[in-house]
């Protein structure tokens, strides 16, 4: 990725859904050459999808930092990031392990999730944080 790409990437990040033409504009390039630049960045992996942040008062949101037995733990990892209240999973260096985003509607979903997880095989420890405000969410 050059300076340019770069640009492009930061452009979409505060609007996935400005147009072409603006793009064009802000890195002073030909329409076609930003098409051709985003055609490459999503084949290469660099842009994986355009998304729509939708605000939702009605869930509840945690951060549950693990602690694993042993890493890496591809299957505790695949159990995790197949349950439907999972938004994110990040592997970590350090003494967490993982920290697993959750959302839910309700506190007893929250918390049958969280309690679903620490019974694991691998997770020893869970620490779990509410989200009370987003101050900056990407």
């Amino acid at each position: 990725m050059d300076a340019i790409d770069m640009k492009i990437v930061s452009l979409l990040r505060t609007n996935a859904r400005m147009p072409l033409k603006a793009i064009a504009a802000k890195v002073k390039l030909a329409r076609s050459t930003v098409r051709e630049r985003l055609v490459k960045l999503e084949e290469s992996g660099v842009i994986l999808g355009y998304h729509a942040r939708v605000a939702d008062a009605d869930r509840l949101s945690a951060l549950l930092l693990l602690k694993l037995a042993r890493t890496p733990a591809p299957k505790t990892v695949a159990a995790i990031t197949m349950l439907p209240e999972v938004c994110r999973c990040y592997s970590l260096s350090g003494d967490v392990d993982l920290a697993v985003e959750i959302e839910a509607r309700a506190t007893s979903q929250l918390n049958s999730t969280r309690d679903y997880i620490a019974t694991l095989p691998d997770v020893i420890d869970v620490t779990t944080s509410l989200i009370l405000k987003r101050d900056k969410d990407v």
